[in-house]
């Protein structure tokens, strides 16, 4: 009987197999919960034993995207029928829309903060992962130790000063600061992964490049940029994933104009206590944007993550 060592025999197979599906389960299953309780009634949301069949309603979606008014029986008799769908729902709970919520606010203020912080660290982290993998820089190793240092260091650590630098600079509450915030944050984490991916890129595709006649900068816009695409959008994931999801800073030093989605969504209040469903519905939503993001990069992040592991 012929036996492989690379090639797995069936029973290997089949416990893999069994191990990874529940793994997948048991990880997916928060997140199950989570999109199921923003379809449940406020009811059947608190209900023990939970509720696993339920009757589904829109009621935590309408909730989200709307502020509500208590009326009694004589003033809705006065308003008349309901126009709309979500109307019909409001009424049910005896009451009537009197605006929009800010979910819809907080949700892009997440969008402009999350995707700027990215953008703005892709731009600065693989001009010095360039930089430190390409040039003869003074006092490299120990610059890179500096800039992996500051990772080291739990971010909310630094919240108060940080706070009070804020205050200072007028950048409490707005976007500029988060941005910036966030940027420096994740800067650390750039430079050192896209070095690692910028270092695998032969720099002989640059010489090549120089002796036909491009200057330093095409050659990196036009030879670098293209082969490091990989760990660029990689590393994007991993940033954006941090500045979509941050809470503490957020909380410290955000209250209005650029809060984000994150510290808003638990303060959702419904009738008589927190509005479970409008809490779920506001987080479903709020994992879509990245979701789809990484989605569509899921390819590049799978090459990044296993980019340098095999030699020829």
């Amino acid at each position: 009987m012929s036996f492989s060592v690379t090639e797995p025999n069936k029973q290997t197979k089949w416990f893999a197999g069994i191990l990874v599906i529940t793994y997948a389960v048991i990880t997916i299953m928060p997140l199950l919960w989570i999109i199921a309780t923003g379809f449940k009634s406020p009811t059947d949301a608190i209900a023990y034993p939970p509720k696993v069949i339920f009757e589904p309603t829109l009621e935590g979606y309408v909730n989200l995207f709307t502020t509500r008014t208590r009326i009694t029986e004589s003033m809705e008799a006065t308003i008349g029928e309901p126009e709309t769908w979500y109307d019909e729902i409001v009424r049910d709970q005896n009451m009537v829309i009197s605006g929009a919520s800010r979910y819809g606010e907080r949700f892009l203020n997440s969008v402009i903060i999350g995707f700027g912080s990215t953008i703005l660290c892709m731009v600065l982290g693989t001009a010095a992962a360039y930089a430190f993998s390409r040039f003869r820089v003074p006092l490299k190793d120990d610059l890179l130790f500096f800039i992996l240092s500051t990772r080291m260091m739990p971010p909310i650590a630094v919240a108060i000063p940080i706070f009070l630098m804020f205050r200072q600079l007028g950048l409490n509450d707005t976007h500029l600061g988060m941005i910036l915030l966030y940027t420096a944050v994740n800067l650390s984490l750039s430079v050192w992964l896209l070095k690692g991916f910028i270092d695998e890129i032969p720099i002989e595709y640059e010489e090549a490049a120089l002796i036909d006649g491009y200057t330093r900068f095409q050659a990196f816009y036009k030879v670098v940029l293209p082969q490091a695409a990989t760990g660029i959008a990689s590393t994007a994931i991993f940033c954006l994933i941090f500045a979509w999801n941050e809470y503490a800073f957020a909380v410290l030093l955000t209250s209005g104009t650029a809060q984000t989605a994150p510290p808003f969504i638990p303060t959702i209040i419904g009738v008589g206590g927190k509005d479970w469903p409008a809490v779920a519905a506001g987080a479903t939503i709020f994992l879509v944007p990245v979701m789809i993001f990484t989605i569509a990069l899921r390819k590049h992040l799978l090459r990044g993550i296993t980019f340098g592991a095999v030699r020829k």
